[in-house]
């Protein structure tokens, strides 16, 4: 990564490192959140690490390193090695969902083997009210979807009445996703707080990402959360994103050279997800 001197008031250098601390992020995280944000280059790239099909077919080595998915956004979802769980990416900070239930905020540099992120700025926002359930949520956002051939982030914060999600379970090497679907724990959260991290992407895009809609929840207090299958809320506010730069880097090594990536993942990916 190219290194940047610059000279900067005593107070303005404080007031960084003071945020950095507070947000528990480092100092050049910071740093280039902010510049990216003023400088307006990021604002409609996502960045991925690996492919859904990769995925699919059992290929979840670590090959991008935390600090580095890190420096390419705040705002994303991912999973872990051999699938331990459902990731979070959310204000610079990556929280790991186990299969018990438990909430992690991981703060070594561990490799991720799938994850999008993307440096999240709205650029629209809305209410979405009487949500009965997750497709009530998706009908609420399309209308707001300016393509069905563009990529899209969202935020959806809110009270929720009830949140249906799950974890997957550590699995053994070269396990498939739909074998690994099958041993997920579920939860059932009720009257609960929190964000949906999500994101849209388009029918074509199966190949290397999950089409559609695709939601992990955390509560406000970090506690709890997971890939969502269900929800319900009176009224949730929605931010929106457009993303069409996109960055996708592969494994440069171990068993993704030699996996066999030719098949259409989508059947597969719709009975997982």
């Amino acid at each position: 990564m190219p290194t940047l001197t610059v000279v900067i008031p005593s107070s303005l250098d404080i007031a960084a490192r003071d945020s950095a601390a507070d947000r528990r992020t480092s100092l050049d995280n910071l740093v280039g959140a902010a510049l990216g944000e003023y400088l307006d280059s990021n604002q409609h790239r996502m960045y991925q690490i690996s492919t859904s099909t990769a995925l699919v077919d059992g290929v979840a080595h670590g090959a991008v390193s935390a600090q580095t998915l890190l420096e390419h956004g705040n705002f994303g979802l991912g999973t872990f090695e051999n699938l331990e769980g459902e990731m979070v990416i959310l204000d610079s900070a990556i929280y790991q969902i186990k299969s018990d239930g438990s909430v992690t905020r991981r703060e070594d540099d561990f490799k991720i083997p799938f994850a999008v992120v993307t440096r999240f700025q709205e650029e629209e926002n809305f209410a979405a009210q009487g949500i009965g359930c997750l497709k009530d949520l998706e009908r609420a956002c399309d209308p707001h979807r300016e393509s069905n051939n563009l990529f899209y982030a969202l935020k959806v914060e809110g009270v929720f009445e009830a949140v249906h999600a799950r974890a997957v379970s550590s699995i053994a090497p070269e396990t498939t996703l739909i074998d690994a679907a099958k041993e997920q724990k579920e939860f059932y959260f009720s009257n609960i707080e929190g964000t949906l991290v999500g994101l849209w992407s388009p029918v074509y895009s199966s190949a290397f990402n999950v089409p559609g809609y695709h939601f992990h929840f955390i509560s406000k207090d970090r506690t709890r959360g997971g890939h969502v299958l269900q929800c319900r809320a009176r009224a949730l506010r929605v931010g929106l994103q457009m993303l069409c730069e996109y960055d996708v880097r592969l494994p440069s090594e171990g068993a993704f050279l030699s996996a066999d990536l030719s098949k259409d993942p989508a059947a597969e990916l719709a009975k997982a997800e």
